[in-house]
């Protein structure tokens, strides 16, 4: 989605992570590529193979940041998370970065 080097991911994670490998967001990114890397940090929390209830999901990301829903969305809008179009399912999209 973003064209992006190893720098400029540490440097987003520094800077939005309690530390480089937290996935404890401290503040939720602005810019879209920002976010875009925070993402992908985030998702290393989802396993490929598995497919995931809302509930689940949910469970997961609270301990990422409060705003947990905004997360979510974010992480589907950006096309990391695939769902069913009834949202009973969620799995990871295998893109190649």
């Amino acid at each position: 989605m973003f064209e992006y080097n190893e720098i400029e991911l540490k440097e987003a994670l520094s800077k939005y992570f309690l530390d480089e490998n937290s996935l404890k967001l401290i503040i939720f990114p602005k810019k879209q590529k920002q976010k875009y890397l925070c993402l992908l940090h985030i998702m290393k929390l989802f396993k490929e193979d598995k497919e995931y209830k809302e509930k689940d999901i949910n469970e997961v990301l609270m301990n990422v940041y409060p705003d947990y829903v905004m997360v979510r969305r974010y992480l589907i809008d950006y096309n990391l998370l695939l769902r069913k179009p009834d949202g009973s399912a969620y799995w990871v999209n295998n893109l190649s970065d």
